[in-house]
């Protein structure tokens, strides 16, 4: 498929304020060819330049966004930026991004790791993380909450589409690096099969970061990546593959 087919974002469904508008992109409706197909909106991944663009351009008038989202060059780490209404879209090397201002657009990137929404009830802040497993042991669960700056108690959190546990098989360095921060989270592995592999729950590790956060509400979740090849770009899956977005703004 090109561009002739429909953008199909997918709503989060969760008690945020009005003011909170929210979506993540699947995979279709776009002008990438090959392993991007179609609407990849990442433009590190060798897809071509003027698709991406396209593309980009594409979910800005459907989602009917204020701002050009502000694109973060993603490392796997912990550190948030900060955007502000009208200001240069993106380009800041971060795996997180708070907004606090009317029309600031906060985006990630993803296809497997977990995108994580924030905002509060107040409608005063949101932001987006980037949360795959090597960004989790780094600590942008804590750094995004920290960031926001709301009371924990205030915030809620959706969770968008990652690699599920029946597809996400890790070694023990993963594991290792997971439970350094959560040394109580052994939970969320278990056998898969192989001598020396075991499968891991992405979902249940950040939920239960969230949580040692003091962040109590939290949506979203129970959609693989990997398993849905016709919805979701996954790179574990297909190795050279685009990537989706997660965008949250304030009206």
């Amino acid at each position: 498929m090109s561009g002739a087919g429909r953008l199909r974002p997918i709503v989060p469904d969760w008690p945020a304020p009005r003011r909170v508008r929210a979506a993540v992109s699947t995979r279709t409706g776009g002008a990438s060819l090959g392993p991007w197909r179609s609407l990849n909106l990442a433009d590190h991944v060798a897809d071509d330049g003027e698709a991406v663009a396209r593309n980009r351009a594409r979910l800005r008038k459907e989602l009917e966004l204020p701002e050009e989202p502000r694109w973060l060059v993603q490392r796997h780490g912990a550190r948030v930026a900060e955007a502000e209404a009208g200001s240069a879209p993106g380009g800041a090397p971060a795996d997180g991004i708070v907004a606090r201002a009317p029309g600031a657009v906060c985006a990630v990137l993803a296809a497997d790791c977990m995108p994580v929404l924030l905002c509060d009830r107040d409608a005063t802040v949101v932001a987006a993380l980037h949360a795959g497993w090597r960004g989790v042991a780094a600590g942008i669960v804590e750094a995004g909450v920290r960031a926001v700056g709301a009371a924990p108690g205030a915030l809620m959190a959706w969770l968008g589409p990652a690699i599920g546990p029946e597809r996400f098989e890790v070694g023990p360095d993963v594991r290792d690096a997971i439970l350094a921060g959560d040394p109580g989270g052994g939970g969320a592995f278990g056998p898969s099969g192989r001598p020396g592999r075991q499968r891991a729950d992405l979902e249940r590790i950040v939920r239960r970061r969230l949580a040692r956060c003091g962040v109590g509400s939290v949506h979203g979740g129970g959609r693989c990546t990997a398993s849905d090849p016709a919805r979701f770009f996954s790179h574990r899956r297909d190795g050279v593959t685009g990537r989706m977005a997660a965008l949250v703004w304030l009206d």
